[in-house]
């Protein structure tokens, strides 16, 4: 007999005082499953090193508060005497609440009752790192879709279950893209299935600057500019609100608010007279309207105001020069292209 479905309302979950997600690195690294991704030898192995000593020790981590507790390192594709070296290399301080690992069953062979078995000898276990992803794999008959999917849901109710975070290291693909989630290796259902998506990118090939992007659902999508040096990754700084904003907007619109703050007046016209006035090239005058309808906030918040009425001849298109945070004075809200 088919189960009946059990829903819930629209009132109760208004009304349900639900717990916010538990931080064991703040603002980066919640409870549930996490895929750190990079390239081979780009220093992923470090990296998770210096996040597990930091959780063992309840010490910050990149100035990010740590909620102090036991770790399990897979470490699966190293020698203990590899470890060790790493470890000497960064570290004078430890204390026998980071533990190693290098043999471990796959996904597909016992990994998640291992990885509760060990949290209920570990009661206050925060994250399970598993170097890497593909040590823990074992071929399977399904799509490939559903074979990413299907063996990274496992960890992810794992983690969720238990409480912890379970933060899983993967390669990124040979060929790039602006978009960082397009570079993970595998299908969709790699990232899909995963709380949060880290890419360690190397900013220049032999350079020791990379940038890590986070994106995910309970942290808000940021972007840190670290350092290696000393065998330590290290934060150099968090690109700001501002900085991500404006790589969102296309870059016709970068012109326009250029165009509009080099005007002392009001600049009135068409879309068409707007493309040959602000020079902008490669986009049509309904389409250019159509971005500035849609950044229009974008332009307030950098003291240009964007207005729209119709005019007997169409459009007329108005930017204006405001003081931030005045608005824009006596705008009905028409922004229709």
């Amino acid at each position: 007999m088919v189960r009946k479905i059990e829903a819930t309302t629209a009132q109760w979950l208004l009304e349900q005082p639900f717990d916010e997600p538990v931080w064991v690195v703040e603002e980066m690294l919640p409870v549930g499953l996490h895929l750190l991704v990079g390239p081979p030898k780009i220093g992923k192995s470090w990296l998770v090193l210096g996040l597990g000593l930091a959780v063992s020790l309840g010490k910050p981590f990149w100035g990010f508060a740590t909620r102090q507790g036991a770790v399990l390192y897979l470490c699966l594709e190293d020698t203990f005497s590899r470890v060790q070296k790493r470890l000497w290399t960064i570290t004078d301080e430890a204390n026998d609440s980071l533990f190693f690992t290098n043999v471990a069953e796959t996904i597909a062979g016992g990994l998640a009752d291992q990885l509760v078995g060990f949290r209920a000898d570990h009661g206050d276990l925060r994250p399970v790192i598993i170097d890497t992803l593909q040590m823990v794999r074992a071929p399977s008959g399904e799509s490939l879709y559903a074979s990413d999917y299907g063996d990274l849901s496992k960890l992810k109710r794992v983690a969720d279950d238990c409480g912890i975070a379970i933060v899983v290291i993967h390669h990124t693909r040979k060929m790039g893209d602006s978009d960082a989630l397009n570079t993970v290796s595998g299908t969709t259902g790699v990232t899909g299935c995963a709380d949060s998506t880290l890419v360690l990118h190397r900013q220049a090939r032999g350079s020791g600057d990379a940038t890590i992007t986070i994106t995910g659902r309970d942290a808000e999508f940021q972007e840190l500019r670290i350092r290696f040096k000393d065998c330590r990754w290290e934060l150099v700084e968090k690109t700001s609100a501002e900085e991500l904003a404006e790589r969102s907007v296309p870059e016709v619109v970068l012109q326009v608010l250029e165009f509009a703050r080099m005007q002392g007046d009001a600049w009135q016209g068409s879309a068409s007279a707007l493309v040959d006035a602000a020079g902008v090239e490669g986009v049509k005058p309904a389409v250019l309207g159509k971005y500035l309808a849609q950044h229009r906030m974008f332009l307030e918040e950098r003291g240009v105001s964007y207005s729209v009425r119709h005019g007997r001849t169409g459009n007329v298109l108005t930017l204006e020069n405001v003081v931030v945070g005045e608005g824009c004075e006596g705008c009905d809200g028409n922004l229709g292209i």
